[in-house]
């Protein structure tokens, strides 16, 4: 119950983190996001409050969920206080910002995704809405950097998940059907290539659908702040959490690949 409750807690803090710190967010969409964050806590409470899990995976094998949330926690704080510095300036936002805006700059190469993200967004920005676009694009893709690479080191250094005891695969991965026909070993390899093929093009991708869905439809405007938030957070999160679901998919076959050598050896041994 306490260790549900935290998560719920930590939960709401994050979906009303930027109304919190942001001080021209209006009285109703206060409102509406604390519905948001009432909603999201709900929903983290009851999942972890269970024995078994319904939708989330990897629920049992620390520190997956972990690094994924602390990345987009951290994202949604940073250009939070980022935004914030513009209209109450402090140290710690400057120093954000600089940090943000050198990233920005850096990344900031022709066809890269940080690039398609500042064109991808409306026409009618202003020089100083560009720069502020690529600074949050810049620190947000690079917190995703940080933290796909920090849990391809936990798998591949720390022997991410059998290091923490056995890993038990019905209740880390609720939503795989083992039934739904074929090899279990070839379904996870081909799952695992496929998230991360997308966690690869999604930063490529999502500007250029942002730009058709402009065309087509309302225009998606980055010049509100808590858009900007979101949607660079979400730009620079998804990919990453794809990538990071690709490797714990492919690591999982590695090992039941091992599990079935060690057994097949085995029964030849027995054989002979």
């Amino acid at each position: 119950m306490v260790k549900a409750g935290t998560r719920a807690v930590l939960v709401a803090v994050l979906i009303s983190m930027p109304a919190l710190l942001l001080p021209q967010t209006t009285a109703d969409a206060t409102q509406f996001i604390a519905l948001l964050a009432l909603i999201g806590a709900l929903l983290a409470f009851v999942e972890y409050v269970g024995d078994y899990p319904s939708i989330i995976e990897f629920r049992d094998a620390p520190p997956f969920n972990r690094l994924r949330f602390l990345a987009l926690f951290a994202t949604v704080l940073i250009l939070s206080l980022i935004s914030r510095g513009e209209v109450a300036p402090s140290a710690l936002s400057d120093r954000l910002h600089g940090l943000g805006h050198s990233v920005g700059e850096v990344l900031d190469f022709p066809y890269s995704p940080v690039r398609l993200m500042v064109l991808g967004a409306s026409a009618d920005l202003t020089v100083g809405q560009g720069e502020m676009i690529r600074t949050h694009a810049g620190i947000a893709y690079l917190v995703s950097l940080l933290a796909t690479a920090g849990f391809v080191l936990v798998v591949r250094v720390l022997n991410w998940p059998t290091r923490s005891g056995a890993f038990n695969f019905w209740v880390n991965l609720p939503l795989f059907d083992p039934t739904a026909g074929g090899d279990v070993l070839r379904r996870l390899k081909r799952d695992a290539l496929v998230n991360i093929v997308l966690g690869l093009l999604l930063p490529f991708l999502i500007p250029a659908l942002m730009k058709l869905a402009t065309a087509a439809f309302a225009p998606i405007s980055l010049a509100n702040v808590h858009s900007l938030i979101w949607i660079t957070s979400a730009w620079a999160f998804l990919p990453a959490s794809l990538i990071m679901r690709g490797v714990a998919l492919m690591r999982i076959a590695e090992l039941i690949e091992e599990k079935r050598r060690r057994a097949y050896a085995q029964a030849d041994l027995q054989a002979a």
